[in-house]
């Protein structure tokens, strides 16, 4: 037994030491990097890789292995980096991070305690003494001092900015412009300019509009000035406030700024890092909505300033401004028309933006201002303050558009910015609609046509002939003389003179008109009255002998005074009718409201003496036809003598569009009542309709006969006895007609 244990021993002693002989000739073929596992085969060190794990030949290399390549095992969690070394790796804090032990790197994500560094409060920042340090997570910025801007074009990144001195605005009175209060306030411009180098720019903005608003609180001599002088002040005071908030607000901190003074001045200011979505600026008298993308300039590294200001002391310097609407027509409204120039509603405001190019915007801004209450009827306008050549201004409508406008606010929207109002127009306008126009011209066409058919009628149906037939008739031609200058002359704008005249002609034709209604309503009175009475002839006689004399002295009294007091309010600069101004448009609606009125009480007071008097006549007639009778009867006389036009007055609240459509569709068909009710509806003349169109077919027969047959003789006679029996056929009807108790309000009707 201890001969076999000593035996193993002895080989197990010759193999090691074989090992070992061979270990050594191992080392001198393995490569780099590498370690022998037998005499003939060696194996890559950790860290390390080759083509197979073990390996036999001297040629093989053993490659660094790169643990932080993706994909990869390695974790070294946030705010961290993983480096690749030869055979291993370590994690390292990113720039500005460092581990909380203070050590350089660790090994996995476990032992991740990397933190921001605040480098402002250490020497680890490069801001130089024009700008200040601001921490940011995980690095920081270097901002200039207040009284410094960026040097724009020398900086790569905000760790790099390159701040030099700011210059504000240099303000100067407009050429020309010689006011004791203007030049205090240059002077403390100035003073503000120096100290804007070692004050804030909140400090700075705030004493600018301060001063700004005690100027024109007590405007001083510059309200002693001339009017287009005080205009080219404005001008320049805008274009210089918006210039410094512009170039001040860069300065400010990220966040929002309002403030108010004591004369109504109010500035409201947001500054912002480069954001999407839109922004809004809430004021007392104005809204600003707008997208962010419009206030920073592309490639420009800087905030993003929106900023509103509202001024009303600026519309002390901005009365009796002209106003252009339409400058390919360049229409303007100049100082030799003083009535005529717009009234400025709400308050002046600028807008401006960190972007200084606003003169075509690729979205709209909406303003919403809150203004004074709106005159019925009075067109509203959102403009702009737009400089003139000669370094003044006036008010344009260029790019702007009113979006909606009620009693005491409007929203307007504009594709450009500057400083913005709501202004009145100085005289009432007829808002355009299409629809409407189109109405107006049918209607107005269709009753030419009706009134025309009923004056032939009235002259030469003898039959109808009487007082009641002279009352149709010289209504008839009234309306059609007064439809047919409105629809050929109504526009005719171009001059001055002739458009007066036109004004004039019209105000006397439906004045005209008007009074021969109300003549109609009183004979219809008058005759409904006398039922009883068998002789019409004190009735007669009393309208024949007033009729003219009423009809057309009254309205030509009336037009007399309107022209010789005020003859320069005939004709308006869209239409050629009244003007507005200082109530003589009343010189039209008094009578006409005065007139309608009374027809209304009148006619009235004649269907209760008609249905009474129905009722008593005929008892056999049911009281449902007695009705139907009555209310179609009452309304054709409603639109023939004029009530409707009541609804004129009832176009506003919820309800104005409504009535707009009704009054312009009843009174432009005016004339088709009149012919339908005086002419188609009367027996008599369906009668005399008749007879006509056999005379006229008869002629056409005789005279077809005559051309194929060869006889000049005939052709000559027959023609001549047809008209004769024809004029015959009108002396046989009764001259005076009678009183239909169906269809009748008064004879002949």
């Amino acid at each position: 037994m201890g001969g076999r244990v000593f035996l193993a021993f002895g080989v197990w002693l010759t193999l090691l030491g074989a090992e070992t002989q061979d270990s050594g000739d191992c080392a001198r073929w393995c490569p780099e990097n590498s370690s022998c596992v037998s005499a003939t085969a060696c194996r890559c060190n950790p860290g390390f890789s080759s083509s197979s794990e073990i390996f036999t030949s001297p040629t093989e290399i053993c490659d660094d292995i790169n643990e932080c390549e993706s994909p990869s095992k390695v974790s070294c969690g946030k705010f961290s980096d993983c480096r690749n070394t030869e055979g291993s790796y370590h994690c390292v804090c990113n720039p500005g991070y460092e581990l909380v032990s203070g050590a350089k790197t660790f090994k996995n994500e476990s032992e991740n305690t990397c933190q921001d560094v605040d480098e402002c409060s250490s020497s680890l920042h490069q801001c130089d003494s024009s700008t200040v340090c601001f921490n940011t997570v995980g690095s920081y910025t270097c901002r200039c001092r207040p009284g410094w801007e960026p040097k724009h074009g020398n900086q790569k990144n905000q760790k790099d900015t390159v701040c030099e001195e700011m210059n504000l605005p240099t303000w100067t009175p407009a050429p020309g412009v010689h006011s004791q209060t203007l030049s205090q306030f240059f002077n403390k411009s100035r003073t503000w300019a120096e100290t804007s180098k070692t004050s804030s720019a909140k400090v700075t903005i705030q004493s600018i509009l301060k001063g700004l608003d005690e100027l024109l609180e007590a405007p001083g001599d510059l309200e002693t000035l001339p009017r287009f002088q005080q205009h080219c002040v404005a001008t320049h005071l805008l274009d210089g406030l918006e210039d410094v908030l512009r170039g001040l607000s860069k300065n400010l901190s990220v966040g929002l700024l309002n403030f108010r003074y004591p004369a109504g001045t109010e500035l409201s200011l947001e500054v912002q890092k480069q954001v999407d979505g839109n922004v809004t600026l809430r004021q007392n008298q104005a809204t600003m909505q707008l997208d962010w993308n419009l206030a920073q300039k592309s490639g420009d590294p800087g905030p993003s300033v929106v900023g509103l200001v509202s001024i009303p002391g600026m519309g002390k310097l901005l009365a009796e401004v002209p106003l252009v609407s339409e400058p390919e027509k360049r229409v303007v409204l100049n100082e030799t028309h003083q009535g005529l120039l717009p009234i400025l509603l709400s308050d002046v405001i600028s807008a401006f933006l960190s972007n200084s190019d606003t003169q075509n915007l690729s979205s709209p801004v909406t303003f919403t201002f809150s203004h004074r209450s709106v005159i019925p009827r009075r067109k509203v306008l959102c403009v702009y303050w737009e400089h003139g050549q000669n370094g003044c201004g006036h008010w344009a409508t260029t790019g702007c558009s009113t979006m909606g406008t009620r009693d005491t606010s409007t929203i307007c929207r504009c594709t450009h910015l500057s400083s913005f109002a709501v202004l009145m127009a100085p005289y009432d306008v007829q808002e355009e609609n299409p629809v409407l126009t189109v109405i107006t011209y049918m209607g107005l066409s269709l009753s030419l046509l009706c009134l025309l058919l009923a004056a032939l009628t009235f002259l030469l149906c003898k039959a109808i002939q009487n007082t009641s037939t002279s009352l149709h008739l010289q209504l008839s031609l009234c309306l059609f003389l007064a439809h047919l200058l409105f629809l050929v002359a109504i526009d005719r704008t171009e001059h001055e003179v002739l458009c007066a005249i036109i004004a004039g002609a019209l105000h006397y034709l439906y004045l005209a008109a008007f009074t021969w209604m109300l003549l109609e309503a009183l004979y219809l009175f008058l005759t409904a009255r006398n039922l009883m009475v068998v002789n019409y002839s004190s009735i007669n006689r009393f309208t024949k002998k007033l009729m003219f004399p009423v009809g057309y002295g009254v309205p030509a009294v009336i037009v007399a005074i309107s022209a010789a007091s005020r003859p320069h309010l005939y004709g308006t600069p869209s239409r050629c009718w009244l003007q507005p101004e200082k109530g003589f448009i009343w010189g039209f609606l008094g009578p006409a409201c005065a007139i309608f009125s009374v027809n209304l009480a009148l006619l009235l007071v004649t269907l209760w003496i008609l249905k009474n008097r129905l009722s008593s006549v005929n008892n056999e007639v049911s009281t449902l036809q007695n009705t139907r009778m009555l209310a179609f009867k009452a309304t054709a006389q409603l639109f023939i003598l004029g009530c409707t036009w009541c609804l004129g007055i009832l176009q506003v609240g919820p309800a104005a569009r409504v009535m707009a459509y009704l009054f312009t569709i009843i009174n432009s068909l005016q004339g088709v009542f009149i012919f339908l009710v005086y002419c188609l509806l009367s027996q008599q003349v369906r009668e005399q309709y008749r007879k006509w169109s056999k005379g006229f077919r008869k002629l056409r027969t005789e005279s077809e006969m005559h051309t194929l047959s060869s006889s000049a003789k005939a052709d000559t006679s027959k023609p001549s006895t047809v008209f004769k029996t024809m004029v015959l056929n009108w002396e046989q009807f009764n001259p005076y007609g009678t009183f239909d108790y169906v269809w009748g309000f008064h004879c002949c009707c």
